[in-house]
């Protein structure tokens, strides 16, 4: 079987397409995997590293804010089409798996058209623009949420989740070893967030007493990491508070930390809802549709997570963290309802269904 996987732009789309090529190759060794990605995108080099082959087009994004510089975007997206058809007429894959992103349009508009069977793969609680144009073509739509009926045809959707890290549950908490005070774990995405890292620098500038009796693993990202570490030095390099550009050993963190602070992107909720994690999320506002709010509120509705938006964070976020850490009870319920939300290996499962679809074919 030869299966053609599409999307990127970011990890949020990489991270799932490369989770369900090893699942393929898991169930079927002796599966042809091809990826196609933007030219220039962070997936031409993630994929490669992974081990997977891939092929760039020069398909780029819609510019919204000023339309009339879109006459050389539909030129590359012609020019993509085009490409894309030849590698579709080379590799001869019985399915097609988008998971959004440019490319992913470009390559499973294509695909559908030449009569390749395609499933999409949406990550998020507000579909993307890529996903809701090839709804239509889908045979297939795996989805993380409930209730996007509103974006899909229902009859084609499937509630799978989001894959996530492989190793990341299996790692059992070892609080009782490590540390038996309250851990805070603060994470912002591999770049980072400067909200929350404002508002943390903030804290511990002028608040440092607070967080006396917690244990903090902060990370950074690289691009705030030498300002935040400026302040955690200036704030005298407190022993339970660490500052971290990067953790190499998130299963570890998680299973330590008895709350998160965290971005709502769809991999971190997806982690947090498989681990059980109390999780106050802090939506990124710099996102297309806003979607990270959508993700949030598909927890907060069912009081599954605590919502602080980016506008009010530097004033909320750090006491609002603190009052949670000393309200048990509410820790309970954060992570009795968080689980009922889980959805256990999805990478798998989005891989039997593209299967099926190539044996149907």
């Amino acid at each position: 079987m030869r299966y053609l996987i599409s999307g990127g732009g970011t990890g949020g789309h990489i991270f799932p397409a490369i989770s369900i090529a090893n699942a393929l190759k898991e169930l079927d060794p002796e599966a042809e995997i091809l990826f196609v990605g933007a030219l220039g995108r962070m997936e031409m080099e993630r994929v490669p590293q992974a081990g997977y082959k891939i092929v760039g087009l020069p398909v780029r994004g819609f510019n919204r804010a000023q339309p009339w510089k879109n006459v050389s975007v539909l030129v590359d997206l012609v020019k993509s089409i085009k490409q894309v058809k030849k590698i579709i007429r080379d590799f001869r894959p019985d399915v097609g798996v988008g998971v959004g992103g440019y490319a992913s349009g470009a390559a499973m508009w294509a695909a559908a058209n030449m009569g390749i069977p395609i499933l999409l793969q949406e990550q998020n609680g507000f579909a993307g623009v890529t996903n809701k144009i090839l709804k239509n073509k889908a045979a297939k739509i795996c989805v993380a949420y409930p209730g996007m009926e509103r974006f899909f045809p229902a009859e084609k959707i499937i509630l799978t989740g989001n894959p996530v890290r492989q190793n990341l549950t299996k790692v059992e908490s070892r609080k009782s070893q490590v540390e038996s005070r309250k851990t805070l774990l603060i994470i912002g995405g591999s770049l980072g967030a400067r909200t929350i890292n404002e508002a943390v620098k903030e804290a511990i500038s002028h608040q440092l007493s607070a967080f006396s009796g917690i244990h903090v693993v902060w990370q950074t990202g690289k691009v705030y990491y030498e300002s935040c570490k400026a302040a955690w030095e200036a704030a005298g390099k407190p022993a339970n508070i660490e500052c971290l550009d990067f953790l190499s050993d998130m299963p570890e963190r998680y299973a330590q930390a008895d709350l998160v602070i965290s971005r709502a992107g769809a991999s971190s909720i997806s982690e947090i809802c498989l681990l059980g994690k109390p999780a106050i999320l802090v939506p990124s506002p710099n996102v297309a549709e806003d979607h990270q709010t959508h993700n949030a509120m598909a927890l907060v509705n069912r009081d599954a997570a605590v919502l602080v938006r980016d506008a009010e964070a530097a004033e909320k976020l750090i006491p609002t963290a603190l009052t949670l850490l000393e309200d048990k009870a509410k820790l309970e319920v954060l992570h009795t309802n968080v689980l009922k939300l889980a959805q256990a290996d999805s990478a798998t499962r989005i891989a039997k269904e593209v299967m099926a679809l190539g044996n149907r074919k």
